[in-house]
């Protein structure tokens, strides 16, 4: 027979260790995602905002592993963020590091609306020369979503 005291102790153990499994489980840490093909939709005029979209690519990049053969990752930037593109900008030079620096391997591509870009008076010599320049961001997007891409807004 079980002495009373321990009957509760018993208990709790059991219930820890099955709470326990369901952790572990459910740990999100085991959890892996096959690499995919991604474009972002960028209009944002706010620098903190690129930024955490910019760390928010970085950790994309690294669950797929940088497997470029399988994954990639298009930013398509029109609106009020292709000024923060520009070298006019030399405050956002650290931000554009950063974007420089995600864009050195063949996952990452950053494309600038040409349209939206002339309407704001910036032309292709403004840009830092890790971006590219398309005809229309609209147009874009629907291409890249017509291969496969999944579509993502920023802010």
């Amino acid at each position: 027979m079980i002495k009373p005291g321990y009957f509760h102790l018993i208990v709790l153990l059991l219930c820890l260790h099955w709470s326990t499994s369901l952790w572990a489980q459910s740990d999100s840490t085991n959890k892996t995602y096959k690499p995919a093909k991604v474009t972002y939709d960028v209009s944002t005029a706010d620098p903190k905002q690129l930024a955490h979209l910019l760390d928010r690519i970085n950790l994309l990049q690294t669950v797929y592993n940088h497997n470029s053969f399988d994954a990639s990752i298009v930013l398509v930037i029109h609106e009020g963020a292709i000024p923060l593109f520009t070298k006019k900008y030399p405050n956002q030079e650290q931000l554009m590091q950063r974007a420089r620096g995600l864009s050195l391997g063949e996952m990452i591509e950053f494309r600038i609306c040409e349209a939206s870009a002339k309407q704001q008076g910036i032309g292709a010599n403004d840009l830092h020369n890790f971006v590219i320049l398309v005809p229309m961001a609209d147009a874009e997007l629907v291409q890249l979503q017509t291969q496969g891409y999944a579509y993502l807004k920023d802010f």
